[in-house]
């Protein structure tokens, strides 16, 4: 199993090199060179044997079948729900899919738990230690954290936008008392933090000297990770499936193609991005163009990002996997702030089975509120975004699975002006109160967050 750059300008490697690189040396993303077909999993089969079977379908021979499965076993024996991603109903035909039962109650887990078992591996094998990098806004570097604390052969530094992610999302990041973990929180928003990951991995040279990876939904394992769920969905509930996914930088929702593309998903492949407030993912969809905007605040902050990273892939799917037309679409975007999609990808984004729309803060609010009285439930705002989308879409003959992305209680103040209720925090979180917060605030600067990386890298030689 080899892999591309989707800007074409980087040698294929395999597995490991994809994983531990994150970007790709030209700024494109990794893909698979083709895509494996995987049996779909067998009624009754553990969530982490299905893991470690699609896994290996990506890693080729880079790690033994029976080697993932002892890392699948262990990064999901610590959550809360055995079957990882468990299926509620909520309504006729209508399914909620908890992805928030991890370490740091969010559907990040799902995929930050492995990786980091992998990354230990893999460094293990080759005798190295990385530095790891990662932008978040919100709920990546929480589960990053809580995967990477305490990990023998890498470093963790965290970026996020300071004041713009929720109290407890920040705790969870902030409160491991790992050595190995650095969080610093910039003047900025988290397209800053994005934009400054990746112009660090462009510059080839100070990715050598501290020999960098990123772990945030650019990392192709990411995606790889996130396709089990839709495997385990369709194995529970059959037939035709419609997936609802609260969307920022798109990896969720990319992870559902994939799996159609794989094999895994029968019955034709429907998924639509809910974004909220921060709409360029559905300006992409609806529009055919790429504009750059400002990210603003919304009730819902992980998905305030408006530059959704995975799109790249797809583009690179439906322009018949045409690395130059990528390359002069994003090289236009970077000087103009805007670019048209090259036409053959426009006319055959519609036929991907992904689509995109946008939900109001005051709609969000409100679904909290109507999804409690329907179900004496509490949903977090952006698992909301999902579920006001989903009542608003036309009827299926399948079955319409929104992604619970979060758990209420890491958005506390939301659900109280949404609902006027508090959410309840699991018993397994409620220790992060009464541990000391480690962070360093600075400026939003490519600069200053190189000098503090060096620092580090330098100690720990």
């Amino acid at each position: 199993m080899k892999y591309i750059s989707t800007r074409g300008q980087a040698p294929a490697t395999d597995f490991a090199g994809a994983c531990l690189a994150g970007l790709a040396p030209d700024g494109g993303l990794y893909v698979p060179e083709s895509f494996p077909q995987i049996a779909p999993p067998a009624p009754g089969e553990p969530y982490h044997e299905v893991a470690a079977r699609i896994l290996s379908a990506f890693a080729g021979d880079t790690i033994p079948l029976g080697d993932l499965k002892t890392l699948c076993a262990r990064a999901y024996g610590s959550f809360s729900h055995q079957s990882v991603a468990p299926l509620t109903q909520s309504g006729p035909n209508s399914w909620l899919m908890e992805l928030h039962h991890g370490p740091t109650l969010a559907f990040k887990d799902i995929a930050m738990q492995i990786i980091a078992q992998i990354y230990d591996y893999l460094l293990e094998r080759s005798g190295e230690r990385m530095m790891i990098v990662c932008a978040t806004s919100g709920d990546t570097g929480g589960a990053a954290a809580a995967a990477f604390a305490g990990a023998k052969h890498a470093d963790l530094v965290v970026l996020h936008p300071h004041g713009r992610i929720s109290p407890v999302q920040r705790m969870f990041m902030t409160t491991t008392g790992a050595d190995n973990i650095i969080n610093l929180a910039l003047d900025g928003d988290f397209d800053d933090c994005q934009a400054i990951v990746k112009d660090m991995f462009a510059d080839r040279e100070f990715v050598s000297k501290v020999n960098l990876s990123g772990v945030n939904s650019i990392n192709w394992a990411r995606v790889a990770a996130q396709s089990v769920y839709y495997a385990t969905a369709q194995m529970a509930l059959g037939g035709k499936l419609r997936f609802v996914v609260p969307s920022g930088n798109m990896g969720d929702a990319l992870a559902g193609y994939v799996a159609a593309r794989c094999g895994l998903l029968e019955g034709g492949f429907e998924t639509v991005c809910a974004v909220n407030a921060n709409d360029a993912l559905a300006r992409l969809f609806n529009t055919g163009v790429m504009s750059r905007a400002f990210a603003v605040a919304t009730p819902s902050p992980a998905m305030d990002i408006s530059v959704p990273s995975n799109f790249e892939r797809l583009l690179f799917e439906v322009t018949g996997r045409d690395a130059e037309a990528v390359r002069r679409t994003y090289d236009l975007y970077k000087q103009a702030g805007e670019a048209p999609l090259p036409e053959v990808a426009v006319s055959r984004l519609s036929c991907t089975g992904l689509s995109a729309a946008s939900v109001s803060n005051d709609e969000t609010l409100g679904e909290m509120r109507r999804f409690l009285e329907e179900t004496g439930w509490l949903i977090c705002p952006h698992t909301a975004v999902g579920t006001f989308h989903a009542r608003h879409l036309p009827p299926t003959d399948g079955k319409t699975i929104v992604l619970a992305t979060a758990a209420a209680a890491k958005f506390p103040e939301t659900v109280v002006e949404a609902t006027g209720q508090s959410p309840v925090m699991p018993h397994r979180a409620e220790a992060l109160y009464a541990r000391g917060e480690v962070f360093e605030r600075m400026e939003s600067s490519l600069a200053a967050v190189r000098q503090r990386i060096e620092r580090h890298a330098a100690r720990e030689r």
